[in-house]
């Protein structure tokens, strides 16, 4: 039996590289947005006013839902949030 390394969890779960990438932007992105939620010391009720979105979105954020949530959305909801998203391109190894 051989043993495989990987960079990420992702690269090893997901089909494919695209499939990786997009759910370690996702979870970065949800990752920041749980931190800021904390750090303001929001409500699920007053982050979900802040987000633009309904308070049971924000507990599937806060439950870590990844499967529930879209580049798009995330990146709305942080630009709501008043984070800035940056965005690095590298080749691949």
């Amino acid at each position: 039996m051989s043993t495989q390394r990987f960079a990420s969890v992702w690269d090893a779960i997901e089909d494919t590289a695209a499939q990786a990438e997009n759910m370690k932007l996702r979870s970065a992105l949800m990752i920041a947005l749980k931190d800021h939620i904390a750090r303001e010391g929001l409500s699920q009720s007053q982050a979900a006013k802040v987000l633009g979105v309904t308070q049971p979105r924000v507990s599937d954020l806060m439950r870590g839902k990844i499967d529930l949530f879209g580049l798009d959305t995330l990146v709305n909801m942080a630009a709501a949030a008043g984070l800035r998203v940056e965005m690095h391109i590298l080749e691949a190894a």
